[in-house]
C-alpha cells in the first residue's frame, strides 16, 4: 500500500525546506505530519500517541533552530517520529522498527540530526548539558542546545541530577518540559501533582497573561519592558504558585506554561528564548495522541497499538483457530495475585511499567500492596530492599534492560545485605522491534557475578509459576532473580498447581545418545523443536533444562559430562558470561574435556527486527540448534549414510 504525504510535507526533505515556508503555513505542515504518522503507523505499526503529541513542537523546533548545528536531544525517542520525518527520513519512515529498516528511536549512526541515542528515559538533560558545556569550551557561542523531556521522564533521579548541575554550569541550554501527564501509563508521584498545580492555577495564568498584556501597552522602551517583565513575573511566580520555584531554585529560568499545540505561539516563544542566555526551562502542555480521537481518549492503549484501521480506530488483532498461550507477563500478573491472596507479606513494585509488566492487575485488586514508583529503577530496587528488611516478600518487576540502571542498588542495597528481594526481569532476551536499547541481553552475566544471588529462568508458564511460588517461601532468604521473555509462552492450560522447586536443581527433559543440549529458559522450547526435527537424521540428543544459572545443578552437570561426549548450551543472553560460560567454568574446575558449543546472543550489538528474525540471525532458533547438532555429529551422520 502506497502512502503519500501531503503537498507541503512532500517537499520537506530537511529543516532547510521547512524554513522556506511562511509562518502561517506551519499549521498545515503540522496537519500533514500528523496525518502521515497516522497513515504509516496504522499500516506498519510502531509507537503512536507520543509523536502525535509533539507534532507542533517538532515543527517549531526545526523551524526556529539551526539543526543539526544546534543540538536537539530527544528523551526516550517514542516522540521523535515527526523529527525523523522532517529530517530526511520521510520516504524511509515505513521501514521504521522493521528488520534492516530505520530505528524507532533517535540513533547517532542513522542521522546527523540524531545528536544522542536514546531508548531509556531521562537522559536528555544530562546529555544536552554535556553538549552545551563542550560548545562553551570550544567558543561556539552561537550554538544552541535543546533537551526535550516529558513529565514522566522527569521523575527519574538522572533528570534531577542534570538540572542540578545545569543550574550552576553557566551553560546556554533550553529544557523543554513536555507535560502531558502520561508516560506509557499515567504518571504518578508528587512531581505530577506539582506540575498540575501550576498548569491548572487560574490565578497564576490569568495574572501572568494580564501582566504581559499590560507591559505590551506601556509606552516604554523594549529593554525596560523586558526587564520589568522579568521582575514582575518572578514576583508573580513566588506569590501565586510554588511550582515554578522547583526549577527557579535550581537556577533554571522558568517560562510557561504554554499551549504546546499552538505552533505559532511555540515559534514566537522559542525565538524569544533563543536570545536569552543561560539555562532555562520552557513548560508546554500537550495531549498525548493529539489529533486522533481514539488515541486521546485511551492514551495507554494507543502508546503502541499495533496495526489499526485509521478510519474506525479499530485495533487489528490476529484471529487464531485455536486458543493461544498467554504472555509471560500476564502469567506473572495473575500468579502474583494468587500468591498474595495466600501470603499477606507479598507486595509488588514496578518503575512506571504497570501495564507492560501486568502488575496493573494487582494494583487494581490490591492497591495497598502494589505500587508504580515512576521512572525510578534505582528507587524501585532500594525501596524493595527497605520493605524486605521488615519481613515483606517484594516482587520487584523491572524490564531486563532497565534493571541495568539500578545495578549498584542490586549489589549494595540487596545482595550485600542478603535481602530476599524477588527480581522479576521481564523482556529478558531479544525483545524485537525496540532494538538494542531494549534487548535484555546482559542480565545473566551481570547478575551471575554477584554473590548471594539465585538466578533462574522458566522454560514455560508452569515453571514460571513454580519459580514464583518458590521465591516467596520463608525458606528463600537471599535475592532471587526470575527472568522471562517478552511475548507468548507455550501452554494454553497454564494455571497449573504451584509447587516448590529445589533451588539449584534442573530437570531432565529426555535422555539421548552422544550429544546433550543444556538449555536455560524459554529457548528450551526451540531445543525441543530441533530434537523432533533431528529424528529424520537418526540423531538422538539428550535435553536438560538447567532452570538455574546460579547455583548450577552440579549433580546434573556431572551426569551430562560423564554420559555425553558433546554438549550444546542454549540461552537468550550473551555468550560472554552467560550460563554457557558458567558450565565451561564448572567443566574446567572438574577436569572435563567434553566438546562444547555455546549458542546465544553474540558479542555485538543486535539491531531491531522481530524476535523470530533476531533468533535466527543470532543462531539459536530451532533450525540453528539442529544445525549445530548436525555439525557436531557430522561423522555419525556420514557413517550412517554409508551403512545405508
Amino acid at each position: 500500500m502506497e502512502i503519500t504525504p501531503g503537498p507541503l510535507l512532500k517537499k520537506i526533505n530537511s529543516p532547510e525546506d521547512l524554513k522556506k515556508l511562511p509562518r502561517e503555513k506551519l499549521h498545515q505542515v503540522c496537519d500533514e505530519l500528523r496525518q502521515y504518522i497516522t497513515d504509516v503507523v496504522s499500516v506498519h505499526g510502531g509507537h503512536f500517541g507520543a509523536s502525535l503529541g509533539v507534532v507542533e513542537l517538532s515543527t517549531a523546533l526545526h523551524y526556529v533552530y539551526d539543526t543539526p548545528y544546534d543540538q536537539l536531544v530527544w528523551d526516550v525517542g517514542h516522540q521523535a517520529y515527526g523529527h525523523k520525518i522532517l529530517t530526511g527520513r520521510r520516504d524511509n519512515f515505513p521501514t521504521n522498527r522493521k528488520y534492516n529498516g530505520i530505528s524507532g528511536f533517535p540513533k547517532r549512526s542513522e542521522s546527523e540530526y540524531d545528536t544522542f541515542g536514546v531508548g531509556h528515559s531521562s537522559t536528555s538533560i544530562s546529555a544536552a548539558l554535556g553538549m552545551a558545556i563542550a560548545a562553551k569550551y570550544k567558543g561556539e557561542t552561537d550554538r544552541k542546545v535543546i533537551a526535550v523531556i516529558g513529565d514522566g521522564a522527569m521523575t527519574a533521579g538522572l533528570a534531577f541530577e542534570g538540572m542540578n548541575h545545569a543550574g550552576v554550569a553557566d551553560a546556554d541550554m533550553l529544557i523543554v518540559l513536555n507535560d502531558n501527564c502520561m508516560g506509557i501509563d499515567p504518571n504518578v508521584g508528587a512531581l505530577k501533582e506539582y506540575l498540575t498545580d501550576i498548569t491548572t492555577s487560574p490565578t497564576y495564568n490569568k495574572v501572568k497573561d494580564d501582566v504581559w498584556k499590560l507591559l505590551g501597552k506601556l509606552p516604554v522602551g523594549k529593554n525596560f519592558s523586558r526587564a520589568m517583565a522579568h521582575k514582575l513575573t518572578d514576583g508573580l511566580k513566588g506569590m501565586v504558585s510554588s511550582s515554578a520555584n522547583l526549577f527557579e531554585a535550581l537556577n533554571l529560568r522558568y517560562f510557561g506554561p504554554i499551549d504546546g499545540h499552538n505552533v505559532a505561539k511555540l515559534v514566537d516563544t522559542l525565538k524569544d528564548l533563543r536570545n536569552i542566555p543561560g539555562p532555562k526551562i520552557l513548560h508546554i502542555i500537550t495531549t498525548k495522541g493529539k489529533g486522533y480521537a481514539p488515541a486521546e481518549k485511551d492514551q495507554t492503549i494507543w502508546h503502541a497499538p499495533g496495526l489499526f484501521d485509521k478510519i474506525t480506530g479499530e485495533i487489528k488483532k490476529k484471529v487464531y483457530d485455536l486458543p493461544q498461550p498467554p504472555k509471560y507477563q500476564d502469567v506473572f500478573g495473575h500468579t502474583i495475585i494468587e500468591l498474595a491472596e495466600k501470603n499477606e507479606k507479598i507486595f509488588g513494585i514496578t518503575p512506571a511499567m504497570p501495564s507492560g509488566s501486568s502488575l496493573k492487575f494487582m494494583m487494581e485488586k490490591m492497591p495497598d500492596r502494589a505500587f508504580d514508583v515512576g521512572i525510578a529503577e534505582q528507587h524501585a530496587v532500594t525501596v524493595s530492599a527497605g520493605m524486605a528488611t521488615q519481613g515483606l516478600k517484594v516482587f520487584c518487576n523491572i524490564y531486563s534492560s532497565f534493571m541495568q540502571r539500578a545495578y549498584d542498588q542490586v549489589v549494595h542495597d540487596v545482595a550485600i545485605q542478603k535481602l530476599p528481594v524477588i527480581f522479576c526481569l521481564d523482556r529478558a532476551g531479544l525483545v524485537g522491534d525496540d532494538g538494542p536499547t531494549h534487548h535484555g541481553c546482559y542480565d545473566i552475566a551481570y547478575m551471575r557475578c554477584i554473590p548471594n544471588m539465585i538466578i533462574s529462568a522458566p522454560m514455560n508458564e508452569s515453571e514460571l509459576r513454580n519459580l514464583m511460588y518458590t521465591a516467596q517461601l520463608e525458606s528463600t532468604n537471599i535475592p532471587f532473580v526470575i527472568r522471562y521473555p517478552r511475548g507468548q509462552g507455550v501452554m494454553t492450560e497454564w494455571r497449573t498447581e504451584m509447587k516448590e522447586i529445589e533451588i539449584g536443581k534442573g530437570r531432565k527433559i529426555r535422555e539421548g545418545k552422544e550429544i546433550a543440549i543444556l538449555s536455560f529458559g524459554h529457548p528450551g522450547n526451540f531445543a525441543s523443536t530441533a530434537i523432533r526435527d533431528l529424528k529424520n537424521d537418526g540423531l538422538n540428543p539428550g535435553h536438560f533444562d538447567m532452570r538455574f544459572a546460579k547455583p548450577l545443578d552440579e549433580e546434573l552437570l556431572h551426569h551430562v559430562c560423564q554420559q555425553y561426549k558433546k554438549i550444546i548450551t542454549v540461552e537468550d543472553g550473551t555468550v560472554e558470561g552467560g550460563i554457557g560460560s558458567a558450565i565451561l567454568e564448572f567443566m574446567a574446575l572438574h577436569g572435563y574435556k567434553n566438546d562444547v558449543k555455546i549458542l546465544g546472543i553474540p558479542d555485538r550489538l543486535v539491531e531491531h527486527g522481530t524476535p523470530k528474525e533476531l533468533h535466527k540471525e543470532c543462531g539459536y532458533d530451532a533450525e540453528a540448534i539442529a544445525n549445530a547438532v548436525r555439525e557436531m555429529m557430522k561423522e555419525k551422520i556420514t557413517v550412517s549414510n554409508i551403512q545405508v
